[in-house]
């Protein structure tokens, strides 16, 4: 199940260990020990943010992260699925075993001040949080901090994992996660993810699934002023490619999403490029309509390659399908987030909220939204309880 904000997790955790108890008692304890820590949650999020490093090179978030867990009584096996900034934090013992993932990877050039309503980077050029990956792991935290000291006061069983989505943007280390094991014995992984509200999906969630793909093309290299005749340029295939498929974009469905930059584009204007290469990310709502963008690409390919007398491979760097997620957890959890609803923003909130949508230039919204959660699903292509 997806969670569109880790605050309310440990809502859910409650309402299952909690179930054959008084739920409403044990709740109220699980609030009062996340308000308690809260300048550790605030110290969390900023520290991460602070290190905003691009994926697999998050390397001084997750020894922060796996230090607070140590801290805490928590056993960390790092190095998992033999990538070197992921890792697998656990504590307890017996059922129900509980994963609370998230993301922890940030993007390019999105360097940026902290609580500065326009353009401003830490450091030009730099990479940085533009996606929230900073906060779901601190949240996760505390929401597994909190459970965990209401599973020792009563005496209860049960194991708690953390795990951090290293590479997201990338598209890159899950699936090999679950390749080696790490979910075979879990009752229920929780996924969290910074939102403007609290809800949960359940059915198939309406996120899209994807392939990333790198085209390589090769050619033949010759001097570009001397005898540009004998070269075969990989350069024009890749572009070519790509002249096809944005063509073809009026014939796919609105729900596809396709995106790309060109990774190698030659070595310098006077000679013929004899490689370059393009980085796609096909996307759909289901696998066939995935598969289906795949093979329309490999056939832009080989027509590019034709044209311009150059061979062509592929390399799949990564793939996601689309989630399907567990009703009666997605239902417990948005009822646990009714109960608290949303922050009461303060005024300093509620000005940097619209000078920043001042500076994007969307509408300013004038309510002062104090409590939305939501519950979405759509199997039956439905969505309700807004």
């Amino acid at each position: 199940m997806k969670l569109t904000s880790p605050l309310a997790l440990f809502f859910f955790a409650a309402s299952h260990l909690f179930a054959q108890t008084r739920p409403s008692a044990e709740k109220t304890d699980l609030i009062q020990h996340v308000d308690k820590n809260a300048k550790l949650a605030q110290v969390m999020v900023d520290t991460v943010f602070s290190f905003g490093e691009l994926g697999f090179q998050e390397t001084e978030t997750s020894a922060y992260l796996t230090g607070v867990l140590e801290k805490n009584g928590f056993k960390v096996e790092r190095n998992i699925a033999g990538i070197p900034t992921a890792w697998m934090a656990t504590w307890g013992s017996g059922k129900p075993v509980i994963a609370l993932g998230s993301d922890i990877d940030c993007i390019p050039q999105a360097s940026q001040k902290p609580g500065v309503a326009w353009h401003e980077p830490l450091v030009a050029g730099a990479p940085g949080h533009g996606e929230g990956h900073n906060s779901g792991v601190p949240l996760n935290i505390l929401a597994a901090l909190a459970v965990k000291a209401e599973m020792e006061k009563h005496h209860l069983s049960g194991t708690i994992k953390l795990w951090p989505g290293v590479a997201e943007e990338l598209v890159a280390t899950k699936a090999f996660y679950v390749r080696d094991g790490y979910f075979k014995d879990v009752d229920a992984v929780l996924f969290a993810h910074v939102a403007n509200n609290l809800g949960s999906n359940w059915g198939e969630g309406g996120q899209t699934g994807l392939i990333s793909l790198q085209y390589n093309f090769h050619g033949e290299s010759a001097h570009a002023a001397a005898a540009p005749w004998r070269g075969k340029s990989a350069l024009d295939a890749v572009e070519l490619m790509d002249t096809g498929w944005n063509f073809h974009r009026e014939h796919l469905r609105p729900q596809q999403r396709s995106h790309y930059v060109i990774s190698n584009g030659g070595d310098q204007p006077n000679v013929v490029p004899q490689s370059a290469s393009v980085w796609y990310y096909f996307r759909e709502l289901d696998y066939e309509h995935v598969k289906g963008l795949w093979e329309d690409g490999d056939r832009m390919a080989k027509g590019a390659a034709l044209m311009t007398q150059t061979t062509w491979d592929e390399q799949i760097l990564g793939s996601a399908w689309p989630g399907h997620y567990n009703k009666p957890m997605a239902e417990d959890l948005n009822a646990n987030a009714q109960m608290i609803g949303m922050p009461n923003w303060s005024p300093d909130d509620q000005a940097l909220a619209k000078a920043l949508q001042k500076f994007i230039g969307v509408p300013k919204s004038t309510t002062m939204i104090r409590a939305n959660t939501a519950l979405t699903w759509n199997s039956l292509g439905s969505s309700t309880q807004h």
